[in-house]
């Protein structure tokens, strides 16, 4: 593998660490600033849930740290041990965002079905596609172009796959926030400082998503390149 390989997942590695301790770091600010209406993440999230007339989707809390998620196949929402019994912005805004997913389920938002009929690929992706770049190079550095190289095309269109993936779910992932966002504002939920927390934090969330798309599409063009100049060796 050439530097640029080494050069991109640098600065994948290094990108993807910023976020992710600037995340951290503005969860555990907001997690200061307690809610002036005294509501745990648990509640806000029932009566998201509540005023958009949803009621077959139980609160329930996870184990772990940012652990947060929606699972539409047990119509759950998924609140770590934190958000789930804490009463602060950064609870209210994992809580409601999780909701927001749940929202998007009884809407038939058309992103998140899209993403949702792209897992079964996503998972086979996520399996193969790294042993079949692998074999492919290993194979054509034996035998020159052939078999090796429709190895690499094959894990280079699945890693093409998670990459759709990837950048599906940014619409998912932002709409979910805006949700909860116009929720927590409309409502009342929080006051204009624990709004500008919750809103903050998030923001800082989706940038984890931004910054893992574009991870995976620059990863993809690296291949795609590398089988272009196999195809003309």
């Amino acid at each position: 593998m050439g530097l640029e390989y080494y050069f991109i997942i640098g600065i994948i590695t290094l990108a993807s660490w910023v976020v992710s301790n600037t995340l951290k770091r503005k969860f555990k600010k907001y997690s200061e600033i307690r809610l002036r209406n005294g509501m745990s993440g648990a509640e806000i999230a029932e009566k998201m849930l509540h005023d958009h007339g949803i009621y077959d989707v139980k609160v329930i809390s996870v184990p772990g740290m940012l652990t947060d998620h929606y699972n539409p196949r047990n119509k759950t929402v998924n609140l770590s041990e934190g958000v789930y019994n804490q009463r602060n912005a950064a609870a209210a805004a994992v809580a409601a965002h999780e909701v927001g997913h749940a929202v998007q389920h009884a809407k038939a938002y058309k992103w998140l079905k899209m993403r949702s009929n792209l897992v079964p690929m996503v998972n086979i992706s996520s399996k193969f596609s790294g042993y079949l770049i692998m074999g492919g190079i290993i194979l054509g550095a034996a035998q020159g172009i052939g078999a090796g190289y429709w190895l690499l095309a094959a894990g280079v269109i699945l890693m093409a796959v998670g990459t759709l993936f990837s950048f599906v779910t940014l619409p998912v992932e932002y709409d979910a926030s805006n949700r909860a966002l116009d929720w927590l504002k409309n409502k009342h939920i929080v006051t204009r400082e624990e709004f500008a927390g919750s809103k903050d934090a998030l923001k800082w969330a989706a940038r984890t998503y931004l910054v893992s798309a574009l991870g995976s599409l620059a990863m993809l063009a690296y291949w795609v390149m590398r089988l272009m100049a196999a195809n003309r060796d």
